[in-house]
């Protein structure tokens, strides 16, 4: 067996078929080019060091090790709602920890200035970010999605009374943050049609928009004014979620619609949107929202409705790269 088949071999027991290139120097030192696409930070590092320790094990005095891999670019979605209580920044916070757990590297911001709720939705209330130059470096939730709120900025329960140009500004150090590898960043947007929402669509151009609605009348109308704000802002629509879809009584088994059924659906339809799925109204998702515990993170059910939709946001990315 020959010294370069042996490195191979030793290599390829840590790395497999991410092994790409082999080659032995003259000097008896060795380089390999490992085939890095998927690893994240630490699984990079991880295996660098395990390279380097097979190699000692068979002699060779010193290895190089590259990793290649090709860089998706990092790419903004967009959640939106027309009106207030929709569930938006729930959604986002599930859809964020859903994409993570299918794989893709992915950051949350939680674009509502004035009314930032993500970090209770993490319980990462009291975490601060750390400034690297005139950039923040996001906090790191323990559901492996880095995220940004100006709740992890201000005092917990300070009023936020900025006006359009300050809120701007606000957002741009939000989304122009250290993002490491992230490669999607999930932006929760505030209710409506403002001033953040124009500087996300003029400065920042997301590469996709999702719109939460809940089933009556009354939201469909501002989801639809939503829908049109994208639009002129040549953002496409991703689809429609149709959120708040049916209670379930945790008693008698029944389902009930308080706030109808099918609405969102049948709006997706009308303006020839994909209807990516319906989100019920739980207890569960409260529960666990209050205390932390996003229902993406677990299993179950309600955790398979979130992967769905962002099983098709997976779609749709890989389809518009």
């Amino acid at each position: 067996m020959t010294e370069a088949t042996a490195l191979e071999q030793a290599l390829r027991t840590v790395a497999g078929e991410r092994v790409q290139v082999v080659r032995i120097s003259a000097d008896g030192s060795a380089s390999v080019v490992i085939d890095a696409e998927g690893l994240d930070d630490t699984a990079r590092q991880t295996m660098q060091s395990d390279l380097h320790a097979a190699a000692k094990g068979i002699g060779v005095a010193a290895l190089r090790v590259a990793m290649s891999a090709p860089r998706r670019r990092r790419r903004i979605i967009a959640v939106g709602s027309g009106k207030g209580g929709v569930g938006k920044s729930t959604l986002s916070a599930n859809l964020a920890i859903a994409l993570h757990r299918l794989g893709r590297a992915t950051g949350l911001v939680d674009a509502d200035i004035h009314g930032p709720s993500q970090a209770r939705l993490f319980a990462t209330e009291d975490q601060r970010p750390e400034a690297n130059g005139n950039k923040l470096t996001p906090v790191m939730s323990r559901f492996g999605v880095p995220m940004l709120s100006m709740a992890h900025l201000v005092r917990p329960g300070q009023p936020i009374a900025w006006r359009g140009p300050m809120a701007g500004n606000a957002l741009g150090q939000l989304i122009d943050a250290e993002w490491g590898n992230a490669e999607v960043i999930v932006v929760d947007l505030p209710p409506g049609t403002g001033d953040v929402q124009l500087t996300m669509l003029q400065k920042y151009k997301p590469a996709g928009a999702v719109i939460v609605s809940t089933p009556q009348d009354l939201a469909l109308i501002d989801a639809t004014r939503a829908m049109g704000l994208f639009e002129q802002g040549g953002v496409p629509l991703i689809g429609m979620v149709e959120n708040m879809a049916g209670y379930l009584c945790p008693h008698c088994g029944e389902t009930s619609d308080p706030f109808g059924h099918g609405g969102a659906e049948q709006a997706a339809m009308t303006s020839g949107l994909p209807f990516l799925g319906r989100i019920p109204l739980a207890m569960a998702i409260r529960q666990g929202s209050d205390a932390g515990e996003p229902p993406a993170a677990g299993e179950g059910p309600l955790a398979d409705a979130y992967l769905a939709i962002a099983r098709q946001l997976v779609e749709w990315l890989d389809r518009n790269g």
